[in-house]
């Protein structure tokens, strides 16, 4: 038996790990701040969250500076209670063996085995903290927490990208543009995927549609100068089946000379699985990933150039309220 939680689950947890990690800023975290972080589809990242509030594990607030904070520190909270938000409690409601012969009306054999498995399995949940898994996130992304030999992440395979696009615009304006927020990227990321079809259809169970759609982009907050521009960049997809396309990094703008500036994106791709599930050769992943950032930057640079003259971004109204 695989002893796995359930999608639900997953991404309670996942929540949690985000509002953990978020807790000593004393801020709220915006939902779409922890679908973008955790990989959490934006369809369900507000039942996600209202698990949490349920449990009384986390609070919301509204309006412009609201979102969600966990009701106490991650120290003083268990992964038991979090683990349990999700999937209800881990007690036994029912017999393992469900129905048997009729001597069994009574109890079923696994009863005394069980039991003290479960407890023991609660036990270990209630004994550490979401800090701790927190903690253990942080090691994981900076790359200092060791591998344990039975890990069992190794079919979820992630491709670190890296490219360039030179674009005949200087460096304020598409810096202005950048800023301006990024729903303008998001078509640009659906052409730049489609782009890459024909290497994928042949892998996949049933033609195009497997591949997800492209659902949200997400622009975090710019930092530098227009002339050295930074900003965290992410895209996320969701989809009928499989594994869905995912990359996070960061955009990083700099001026080529007084008319020209560069623009680079560097992180890692998450490219969807092929037939069933299964993993693709990693040749052929190098390459979808290759392509679909090499398609967006060109596709990015060439709307970037066709910014009219006197172009000046709109104030943005801010959407970062609790319902994001």
């Amino acid at each position: 038996m695989n002893l796995t939680l359930s999608k639900r689950g997953d991404y309670v947890v996942r929540a949690a790990i985000c509002l953990a990690s978020n807790y000593d800023s004393g801020l709220p975290t915006k939902r779409h701040q922890v679908s973008s972080e955790m990989g959490i589809p934006r369809t369900f990242v507000s039942q996600i969250l209202g698990n949490l509030v349920q449990a009384k594990l986390a609070v919301s607030s509204s309006g412009k500076d609201g979102g969600y904070r966990l009701s106490r520190s991650p120290d003083e909270m268990s992964l038991l209670e979090v683990v349990e938000a999700g999937e209800g409690t881990l007690i036994p409601e029912t017999c393992t063996l469900g129905e048997g012969p009729c001597q069994w009306d009574e109890v079923c054999p696994l009863h005394e085995t069980w039991g003290p498995a479960t407890a023991a399995l609660r036990k270990e949940l209630a004994a550490t903290s979401l800090a701790e898994i927190a903690q253990r996130s942080r090691a994981i992304i900076a790359g200092t927490y060791p591998i344990p030999t039975d890990a069992h992440r190794g079919m979820v395979v992630t491709m670190s990208v890296a490219d360039s696009v030179q674009v005949e615009l200087a460096a304020s304006r598409v810096a202005a543009k950048l800023r301006s927020g990024g729903s303008w990227l998001a078509p640009q990321v659906e052409a730049a995927s489609a782009e890459g079809e024909a290497i994928r259809v042949r892998v996949g169970p049933s033609g195009a549609a497997w591949l997800g759609k492209i659902v949200a982009v997400h622009l975090g907050e710019p930092e530098g100068t227009d002339e050295a521009l930074v900003i965290p960049f992410a895209w996320e997809a969701t989809g009928p089946t499989g594994l869905f396309p995912h990359l996070e990094g960061k955009l990083r703008l700099s001026a080529v000379d007084p008319e020209r500036s560069e623009l680079a994106l560097t992180g890692r791709y998450r490219p969807p699985l092929g037939r069933a599930g299964q993993v693709l050769d990693e040749t052929l992943l190098s390459r979808i990933a290759s392509a679909t950032v090499r398609s967006f930057l060109r596709r990015v640079a060439r709307i970037l150039e066709e910014i009219p003259e006197g172009w000046a971004p709109m104030q943005a109204v801010s959407a970062d309220s609790a319902d994001r």
